[in-house]
């Protein structure tokens, strides 16, 4: 190994927690002028991790060395001052600040005259370097989530970093930022500068990393150059097993529709039309996958569907019912379940319990409440069941459910949705946040109701999963259907110019 071109080592770090090993005797090598992924599912150690080398955590054993000198990190200010910059997944900006206020945020060698002239010519410097356009006057709730990463990306040059940390960045980014994302990680590489890419997407890894270490329960499992690995053994070397990314699907030649949408069109609060004039149909036993860049009209359409919003135009048939403009309880009742994009946001009462949040949907049923008397033992009993067999990790089932992580939550609304047996179950984004296993186990969860005849429809903007589960897939563009067509008879490539507009020749 090159030990003069490190610019950060980490010898034994092991982190005790009064609970838990978080981390446990970790050798990590970062090189000058490299990208090196670290992997791992949920609870892995990753985060743990990288905030000992940012001085959020001290560790409880090990050194740190920058540039080959023994360092204490007792602070971000410290990191700060040792040049190492991170760009938390949940950014760390003030909405109602510019972009320039954003970045001397706390900085104290600005003194009481901000140079304003000084800093937009710095800003700019670094904008044009690294393609990161954004205007150092906009303030940071008018940038789409994209810009606000590239105005945290900016903030931490600014400051001078040469080591930066990046926490699940592509997380809230939509698929066609992720690759110019990728181009500045590249540029900066090859500027100098050594980037830690924490994520638990292994197509990303494959793509833009130079070197992958491994994380498994707080252990690091191995350090690989992506040249020498593959996708299917870093799933094995992070879940101790090997992981399905292709799907088996029973053929099924189902014809007779289950749901239909006719001419439908719906308006957003304001009044602007973004379903526009769409006729679909669902058929008993399928899942129809619905693709589409983010903001086209998915989400407005199946919240018409489920009475969220209103149909302007048109009309909703669910098994032989119109169901057109009903309350979301009258829809609900007759066999649709919904699983939102927001799950905190609709589809779950952050300050309420698990135990409250898992019932949501039966509460007032037979099985759950007697004479207007919800049964408390049953209720608690349903939760541990959901607990148990979706594997939710929870410390307390009676505590508030956002004290789950993001991944946990989103498994225990799954499953509060599946459970109920509906006749169609709506799923927007259902793996969002979920690890590797987790994800596998909702795949699969899909296509197991899929075959017992449960309808689906899937709305995701990963086309691998679309693909690999889908039985036909509809592509909306600008509010309307650019086309529907049979999973087995088309490629990503398709998929992709339709999501852009394209439509079918045959259409």
């Amino acid at each position: 190994m090159r030990n003069n071109s490190f610019a950060l080592k980490a010898v034994n770090i092991t982190k005790k927690f009064p609970e838990t090993i978080a981390n446990e005797g970790i050798n990590f090598f970062l090189e000058k002028g490299e990208i090196h992924a670290l992997l791992g599912e949920n609870g892995a150690g990753k985060t743990t991790f990288m905030n000992i080398l940012y001085g959020i955590y001290m560790p409880t054993e090990g050194e740190i060395y920058i540039n080959n000198k023994k360092v204490d990190i007792k602070s971000p200010l410290d990191a700060i001052n040792l040049g190492i910059g991170m760009i938390h997944q949940h950014f760390m900006l003030v909405d109602s600040l510019t972009v320039l206020e954003n970045v001397i945020l706390g900085l104290k060698n600005q003194g009481f005259v901000v140079d304003k002239k000084k800093i937009e010519k710095r800003l700019k410097e670094i904008s044009e370097l690294y393609a990161l356009d954004v205007s150092p006057d906009a303030k940071i709730w008018q940038l789409s989530v994209g810009e606000q990463q590239k105005v945290e990306i900016i903030k931490v040059l600014f400051r001078g970093a040469d080591i930066l940390i990046l926490d699940e960045p592509t997380a809230v980014l939509r698929p066609q930022e992720t690759e110019p994302l990728f181009d500045i990680l590249r540029k900066m590489k090859n500027d100098g500068k050594s980037i830690i890419f924490i994520t638990h997407k292994l197509d990303e890894v494959m793509a833009v990393a130079d070197k992958i270490s491994v994380l498994r329960k707080g252990k690091l499992i191995e350090t690989v150059d992506k040249s020498q690995t593959t996708k299917e053994s870093l799933a094995e070397m992070m879940v101790g097993r090997a992981v399905l990314f292709d799907f088996y699907k029973k053929d099924k030649h189902n014809k007779e529709n289950l749901l239909e949408i006719h001419n439908v069109s719906v308006d957003s609060e304001s009044g602007i039309r973004v379903v526009d004039n769409v006729t679909l149909n669902v058929k008993k036993g399928e899942i129809l996958g619905i693709a589409g860049i983010s903001g086209n009209g998915q989400q407005e359409l199946v919240q018409a569907v489920v009475g969220f919003r209103k149909v302007k135009n048109g009309k909703v048939v669910f098994d032989g019912l119109d169901i057109t403009n009903k309350s979301v309880r009258f829809i609900t009742q007759k066999g649709i379940n919904y699983i939102p994009a927001d799950r905190v946001g609709m589809g779950l009462a952050p300050n309420l319990s698990c135990v409250d949040n898992a019932i949501m949907r039966n509460y007032y049923k037979k099985k759950m409440s007697s004479n207007f008397i919800l049964n408390y033992k049953k209720a608690v009993e349903y939760t541990i069941k959901i607990v148990d067999m979706f594997n939710v990790a929870v410390a307390d089932i009676f505590k508030p459910i956002k004290l789950l992580s993001g991944g946990n939550m989103q498994k225990l609304l799954f499953a509060r949705e599946l459970l109920e047996n509906p006749k169609l179950l709506i799923a927007s984004y259902p793996t969002r946040g979920l690890d590797l296993i987790s994800t596998e186990f909702v795949r699969k969860q899909m296509l197991k109701v899929r075959d017992e005849d449960m309808s689906v429809i899937l709305i995701s903007e990963d086309l691998d999963e679309i693909l690999s589960i889908s039985d036909r897939i509809a592509v909306m563009h600008r509010g309307s259907i650019v086309g529907v067509v049979d999973a087995k008879n088309v490629d990503k490539n398709t998929i992709g110019l339709m999501m852009g507009g394209d439509r079918l020749k045959d259409e």
